[in-house]
Parts: structure tokens; C-alpha cells; sequence
């Protein structure tokens, strides 16, 4: 198992940045995959970007060029950078851990903050 408690979120005007963190109560340097959703009011969760199981990373067309996800395994923590935001980029932001056990991938969710941006 694993706790994920995600940070950084805030009210910020459009073209501003924001940091969110993802701290993991256990070392990430095993965990399979890691990655940023979000969901905003009346529409689903979707993927916002993410490290791949062979630590590439993937992000979503719309925000490519804006945010950047990093991680500090020393700090069992994961980032991700958000500049020249958008009112569309409100939503609350998730971190999810995939581990994977016995060839099976059980994923963990953090409890989310909420990124608003005002135009």
C-alpha cells in the first residue's frame, strides 16, 4: 500500500504558475507507474501526464509545453511544474501510484487539490 498526499494547489490569475507536490509515505523508486489527473466540475477524470513503467513520460495535448512532471526519490515525492495556466486547467488535480503485486497493477489516489485559474 501507499498514502499520497498532494499540495501546491491555490487560486492564480491566467498565465501564472503553479507547483503541485505528491508526497508518498513509502519510497517510490519501486513503484510501477506515477501520474497526474485532474477533473474538473461535470466532466470525467482525465490523465494530465504521467511516468511510465519504463520512466518515460506522457502528457496530455493539451497541457504539453506548459507542465512538466518530475520526481524526487529522495523525497519520495512527485511534481508537477504548471506555468502559462489556463481558466480550463481548473480543476482538482489527483496523484495516482500504480503498484504493481503478484503481476497485478493496484492503483492509489491521493485526496486532491484544487487548482483554480482566473482569467
Amino acid at each position: 500500500q501507499v498514502q499520497l498526499v498532494e499540495s501546491g494547489g491555490g487560486l492564480v490569475q491566467a498565465g501564472g504558475s503553479l507547483r503541485l507536490s505528491c508526497a508518498a509515505s513509502r519510497s517510490i523508486n519501486s513503484i510501477y507507474t506515477m501520474g497526474w489527473y485532474r477533473q474538473a466540475p461535470g466532466k470525467q477524470r482525465e490523465l494530465v501526464a504521467t511516468f511510465t513503467s519504463g520512466g518515460t513520460t506522457n502528457y496530455a495535448d493539451s497541457v504539453k509545453g506548459r507542465f512538466t512532471i518530475s520526481r524526487d526519490n529522495a523525497k519520495n515525492t512527485m511534481y508537477l511544474q504548471m506555468n502559462s495556466l489556463k481558466p480550463e486547467d481548473t480543476a482538482v488535480y489527483y496523484c495516482r501510484a500504480g503498484v504493481l503485486t503478484a503481476s497485478l497493477v493496484y492503483n492509489y489516489w491521493g485526496q486532491g487539490t484544487q487548482v483554480t485559474v482566473s482569467s
